[in-house]
């Protein structure tokens, strides 16, 4: 029994670093960043130090509190608001997920399109689907294996695949500068400002923020950290200042090289890679630079099919979810979730892919619903926080939100201030569309977003135990 235990304590800090950072920290989005000129150091430091570090902090408070260890966000607001609440946190915090996978898995297959010389797996619709099909579902076998082995993966994923690309990503464009080669980003005080006297601009600012979302979702996992009380909230605090960095210096390595009006989203990162290797005569690390970029996305891949999945396993263990789902695995994994979070994957991967891509209604639709969810998922664990430190300020926290009063009040309020205007402005939809098309949008995502705020009302009410 001794050996049991000891086997699932084993997660490392550095171990838990690049599962939680595998999340949070990625590389593909620099492209995205980088359209915005030099603004977008403006709005990584805004969404940064107003959301993300908010985040970051009270998430450790509440994984460090005595008793909510096991559960994440499902644990801390069912603690305050009830296990409904708490259900409908985890839910949203699932569901936005399944359609985050098809967007990171699509990233890798322009990566390998890159690495073996082939377009065609990234241009035909069929071999990307084939293709994404087949890297989900091995990440999902994989996952199977436990976390102990996800950690071992994403801690080379990360190190390899994230951390290695960025940094020489950004060596490059500090050698580039250096030698006095002309910088295609506009670097001053008026460029530093965005317009705001334009939605497009707030709309923007929403997309930044994305970019931080999940550092809450590695708090499942708390219980098999070692010395957890110690290390997450060493862990977050290290992921948050280190994703604003990277985020900031790998947007701006992009931005030097590929002009604006150049950039394509989903190959901006190689379009940057493949100049600055050019330009230095090492071309021939181009498909290697490759392989890491899709490394680096199928760990992050493998993180999130863990993380949410452990939440819903604590919502099946309390009767909310049929007890088919309770069953786990000699590696402590639901393969019932997993098997069914791999089915509806493939439907939204089915319907992204083959109902067209670009400025596609049916995609940007999808895209939206994301984002409204999660942020409702926030907008309930920044409520929780506070509701926790009024009726439950006398359970022991081995970390707290620092600035005494002021700070447990000030720095989760601008969060939740930051959180509730993005949700508001997800509603206004993309500069894309045609006059035509906004009224449909409109229509479908508020109809579609009235749903999916009630379908895990609808499951908590049916649950099996409802004494839970």
């Amino acid at each position: 029994m001794e050996q049991k235990t000891s086997v699932k304590k084993m997660i490392g800090i550095g171990g838990f670093i690049a599962l939680t950072g595998s999340m949070v920290a990625t590389v593909y989005g620099y492209p995205a960043f980088a359209t915005s000129g030099f603004a977008l150091v403006f709005y990584l430091l805004l969404a940064g130090i107003f959301f993300f570090l908010p985040t970051a902090l009270i998430s450790a408070e509440m994984a460090t509190g005595e008793g909510w260890q096991l559960g994440g966000v499902y644990k801390w607001v069912g603690t305050a608001f009830g296990s409904r609440w708490g259900f409908v946190a985890i839910f949203f915090q699932w569901f936005q997920i399944t359609i985050g996978f098809v967007t990171m898995l699509y990233f890798i297959v322009g990566a390998l399109s890159y690495l073996f010389d082939s377009p065609i797996i990234n241009s035909n619709q069929l071999y990307k689907f084939l293709v994404v099909m087949a890297l989900f579902w091995l990440v999902t076998y994989l996952n199977l294996k436990g976390t102990n082995f996800i950690t071992k993966l994403t801690s080379i994923s990360f190190s390899a695949g994230v951390i290695l690309p960025a940094a020489l990503l950004i060596i490059m464009a500090i050698i580039f500068v250096v030698q006095g080669n002309t910088i295609a980003v506009t670097m001053n005080w008026n460029t530093f400002f965005p317009d705001f006297s334009h939605i497009n601009t707030l709309v923007v600012l929403v997309a930044f923020m994305l970019s931080y979302l999940g550092i809450e979702a590695s708090a499942v996992h708390v219980n098999e950290l070692n010395n957890a009380k110690r290390n997450y909230p060493i862990a977050v605090i290290i992921l948050a200042f280190g994703a604003i960095v990277l985020n900031i210096f790998g947007s701006l390595s992009v931005g030097f090289v590929v002009p604006v009006d150049k950039i394509e989203l989903n190959a901006g990162i190689m379009q940057a890679f493949e100049h600055y290797l050019t330009l230095y005569h090492l071309k021939w690390l181009l498909p290697v630079s490759a392989f890491l970029l899709a490394l680096g996305a199928f760990g992050e891949v493998a993180a999130w099919v863990s993380g949410p999945i452990k939440g819903l396993q604590t919502t099946a263990m309390d009767g909310i979810l049929p007890a088919r789902f309770k069953k786990v695995n000699e590696n402590g994994v639901s393969v019932s979730l997993v098997i069914v979070q791999g089915i509806v994957v493939s439907i939204w991967a089915a319907i992204l892919t083959f109902g067209g891509t670009g400025g596609n209604l049916s995609f940007l639709l999808a895209m939206a619903l994301t984002v409204v969810a999660y942020l409702s998922m926030y907008i309930l664990l920044f409520l929780t926080y506070f509701v926790l430190r009024r009726k439950y300020g006398n359970v022991h926290r081995e970390y707290i939100v620092p600035g005494g009063k002021f700070g447990r009040t000030i720095i989760p309020l601008l969060g939740l201030i930051m959180t509730i205007g993005a949700f508001i402005i997800s509603f206004f939809p993309p500069s894309s569309l045609t006059s035509a098309q906004v009224g449909s949008y409109e229509t479908i995502l508020i109809i579609s977003f009235v749903v999916i705020l009630i379908l895990p009302h609808l499951i908590y009410y049916f649950r099996p135990n409802k004494k839970k």
